[in-house]
């Protein structure tokens, strides 16, 4: 059915081949669509050049990470994990092609029913419901797989849990914990239910091919994302989280020198919350592990909240003062020149961030409570110029904006149907806080290079990371109900040079992979960047139609809308 195929597409090192003589007949126009795909984006093309559909995957990439490959991390370093870090492919050697959907593929579950149950065929891997069912974390139950809620360290439920957890940190109930980080997360049942308090948890594990954790935390429409605690920064500003959570995650928090617990600091408030649950927390066999990391809690002046059976509960402090000057393992405070927001592909820093490296009020308790700090403007606004201005016009365009997709361009925006969304281009966060009313939550993506504007997205509230969209994104295939693009081209281009880094069939591919079958995708631009978009749609399968922006707004900005069509590979294919 498609014009480019993975085996010989337009990155194959031993270039196109006629196969016989009927292929010949279409050479032409393979040739036609091959430099449309091939060329640097921004000119105008034909439309009958892109008449004809991309090639669809081999089946056995129904579940394809670029960047989180087994092929290729195999042959990596394993040394503090390296190799289960992103390490995306050349992209003149990764095949342009769709990603199909597993066979028996159905419409997701719609939320909330989805927190308690998702299709099974959608992701049919049983060796968590045979390893864990014991234990509450998912089971096979008809054509569904069914989460009752529970985890390795709470098989009583998480809301059990979760209420052992508030009597030490009444901020949970109090509203001033908004934003929380769970590590190592499994099927993120603990962040399913921390929503049910007003609490929006990001839940991270590392790409597993057997138990595909974050496939179905995403499934079941709670926040996540593919990460490992390696070698590297996590992809989030300083200073993002009120509660970083682990239940078993095994993170190893004092080897080399405490780096972990250091990047774990770096991302927690001050006067924010730590709860480590499982080892090495009065864990048999562990006991040197678990006096290290009391050790190294108490360096930092992290105040002991609790040491409940195997669930140990800090707090660290607003300032960073107490920290001694020697130390069992050597901590010291990281130099000024560090910036701690400085986080894509950035070394993890085996230091102290200091407390005074970010201007403005930040600690839990100083910053406003939720849902007040949504609409607050922040301290660091300051990272652009009239930050404070900027942040209130911005504010005010999204509800405008919002208002009209919903009402006028008709967007399922607070439907059931719509329950995962991302911003591709966030940057203060207002298409994010303007949908704060819906049964949504938004994936804010800050595209590295552009102003740390994340920052500001986590002090109203909000959850996101950086990534840059010139290479794919950390999530699974069939993970978004509906992403919105706004400026597709500054995404791609170099902003000193103004040449293209990579191209926009490229983007708009990775845009399909994370796309559900019947989802939606919004882009805004110029009329020349959002004819280039409808053209190339064709070549992707989607039904798309351009409309005007809304009144009012100031521009020349065209909006198009695009729906992903439910296809199938034929049986015989796989």
């Amino acid at each position: 059915m498609g014009i480019i195929n993975q085996a010989s597409s337009r990155r194959h090192a031993g270039g196109w081949k006629i196969r016989d003589i009927v292929a010949a007949a279409f050479l032409g126009g393979v040739i036609a669509l091959f430099f449309v795909l091939e060329r640097p984006w921004g000119g105008g093309v034909t439309t009958s050049l892109v008449e004809s559909s991309i090639e669809t995957c081999p089946f056995e990439y129904v579940d394809h990470m670029p960047c989180e490959d087994p092929k290729i991390n195999s042959h990596i370093s394993r040394d503090m994990n390296f190799y289960r870090e992103r390490h995306c492919p050349n992209p003149h050697h990764s095949p342009l092609c769709l990603i199909p959907p597993p066979t028996g593929y159905r419409i997701s579950v719609n939320w909330p029913q989805s927190l308690d149950k998702i299709w099974h065929d959608n992701m049919p891997y049983n060796k968590i419901a045979d390893r864990k069912g014991h234990q509450g974390w998912m089971k096979r139950e008809g054509p569904y797989f069914i989460f009752p809620g529970g985890g390795t360290m709470f098989p009583g439920g998480a809301t059990q849990y979760i209420d052992k957890l508030k009597q030490y940190i009444p901020g949970i109930a109090g509203k001033s914990i908004r934003t929380a980080l769970d590590m190592g997360c499994g099927v993120a049942s603990f962040g399913g239910y921390m929503l049910a308090e007003g609490v929006l948890t990001l839940s991270f594990a590392p790409r597993d091919s057997h138990k595909a954790q974050i496939q179905f935390a995403l499934e079941r429409g709670i926040p996540a994302f593919v990460a490992m605690l390696g070698t590297r920064r996590l992809p989030f500003p300083a200073f993002s989280f009120d509660l970083i959570h682990c239940s078993r995650c095994l993170i190893p928090y004092t080897a080399y020198n405490a780096t972990y617990f250091m990047e774990v600091d770096r991302l927690l408030r001050p006067g924010g919350y730590i709860v480590i649950s499982g080892p090495p927390v009065q864990w048999p066999k562990q006991e040197k592990e678990w006096d290290d990391l009391q050790t190294v809690a108490k360096s930092l002046c992290y105040e002991s909240l609790a040491v409940d059976g195997n669930t140990a509960i800090w707090r660290k402090p607003n300032g960073d003062s107490c920290l001694p000057s020697e130390n069992e393992f050597g901590l010291e405070l990281c130099d000024v020149s560090d910036d701690p927001s400085d986080a894509w592909y950035i070394k993890m820093k085996k230091c102290v961030t200091r407390t005074n490296a970010v201007r403005g009020d930040v600690a839990v308790g100083s910053i406003k409570k939720w849902p007040q700090r949504l609409t607050k403007a922040p301290s660091r606004v300051s990272v652009v110029d009239n930050g404070f201005d900027v942040f209130e016009s911005d504010t005010k365009l999204w509800t405008r904006r919002v208002e009209y997709y919903k009402k006028t361009l008709k967007l399922k925006l607070g439907a059931p149907s719509v329950r995962n969304i991302m911003d591709m281009n966030a940057f203060f966060g207002g298409f994010a806080a303007s949908l704060a009313s819906d049964p949504v939550w938004v994936m804010n993506v800050v595209p590295a290079g552009h102003p740390s504007t994340l920052a500001v997205v986590y002090d109203r509230g909000l959850i996101g990371l950086y990534h840059d969209w010139c290479e794919p994104f950390s999530t699974y295939p069939r993970t978004y109900d509906f992403i919105h693009v706004g400026s597709v081209e500054s995404l791609i281009k170099d902003p000193s040079s103004g040449k293209s880094r990579c191209k926009l069939v490229d983007v708009m591919v990775e845009i399909d992979r994370i796309l559900r079958p019947e989802g939606t995708v919004v882009f805004r631009d110029s009329q020349g960047v959002i004819d280039e978009v409808h053209r190339i749609a064709r070549a992707v399968r989607w039904t798309s139609t351009i409309h005007e922006k809304e009144p009012g707004s100031h521009g020349a900005e065209k909006v198009l809308i695009a729906m992903k069509k439910l296809w199938k590979l034929p049986s015989a294919s796989h």
